[in-house]
């Protein structure tokens, strides 16, 4: 069963009933499909959760304990755990975190693994960057407060309120036609206030996130190259000892025909 559950064919078929499911799950919001094809909907959502079901029986069967070891496969058994919760009732919402169920395909294909490890690797670098970007977020609200509250109290009358103004400057979403251009309509200069934020919070920390994943990919990408070369040097070095000791065997056997010739010689010559 363990090679089973390890065989390549075998995460392959569950990855196609994933994506079978999510597809039947997608399907089941639009009405006119459900009108038509609503049983075989349903049946075959039913099917696919038992095929889950299994799969995780057969995982906990053949590693016992040893299954919750691993994050991924946690993820897996939390996921399939909430599909089996009954919806109804005050539980009814539950019904629609079965789309969670596809989100397994992040622990099945082994590309996807890699991002996700890779933006987990990068959440301690991005923790000093959030840390700065709140500390900008906080002085150029207090200070955006300050200057144009009085004249967009709807924009900046508190700081809450700055804030939000503040982020969807940065997000760069109709922050000049939107916001900008119209308080500097009361306040010309206001433009040499919202550049530099735009520079330093889109421009600047925003593109180091960027560069903190990148660099934890290529970090990921180097541990899994050396883990290769590491796995090709264990395979070599067992490659070499197994020829050592065939040939050492070689060595014995060819020794033992040469004894046993001897001693067939020396009985052939007695009278």
């Amino acid at each position: 069963m363990q090679k089973l559950v390890e065989s390549r064919w075998f995460t392959i078929a569950i990855t196609v009933v994933i994506v079978i499911n999510a597809i039947t799950l997608g399907l089941e919001t639009w009405p006119e499909a459900m009108r038509r094809y609503g049983t075989l909907l349903v049946i075959l959502d039913t099917v696919a959760l038992g095929i889950f079901v299994v799969e995780i029986a057969m995982k906990l069967w053949v590693y016992r304990l040893g299954f919750f070891r691993n994050g991924w496969n946690v993820f897996d058994f939390t996921i399939v755990a909430i599909a089996l919760i009954p919806s109804a009732g005050a539980l009814s919402v539950l019904r629609a975190m079965r789309i969670l169920r596809v989100l397994r395909l992040i622990s099945v294909v082994p590309q996807m693994r890699t991002v996700v490890g890779a933006l987990f690797g990068a959440l301690p670098g991005m923790g000093s960057i959030v840390a700065v970007l709140l500390l900008v977020f906080y002085v150029t609200a207090v200070m955006a407060t300050k200057l144009f509250g009085e004249t967009f109290p709807a924009w900046f009358g508190s700081i809450g309120e700055s804030m939000y103004s503040l982020f969807q400057i940065m997000t760069l979403e109709s922050w000049s036609m939107g916001i900008v251009r119209p308080v500097m309509e009361q306040h010309p200069l206001a433009w040499a206030f919202f550049v530099p934020f735009v520079i330093v919070t889109s421009f600047a920390v925003l593109n180091l996130f960027i560069a903190l994943i990148v660099n934890s990919m290529n970090s990921v990408h180097a541990e899994e190259r050396e883990s290769a070369v590491a796995a090709e040097h264990v395979a070599h070095d067992e490659r070499e000892h197994l020829m050592a000791e065939i040939q050492a065997l070689r060595a014995d056997v060819q020794a033992l025909n040469e004894r046993f010739k001897a001693q067939s010689a020396s009985d052939d010559s007695k009278p």
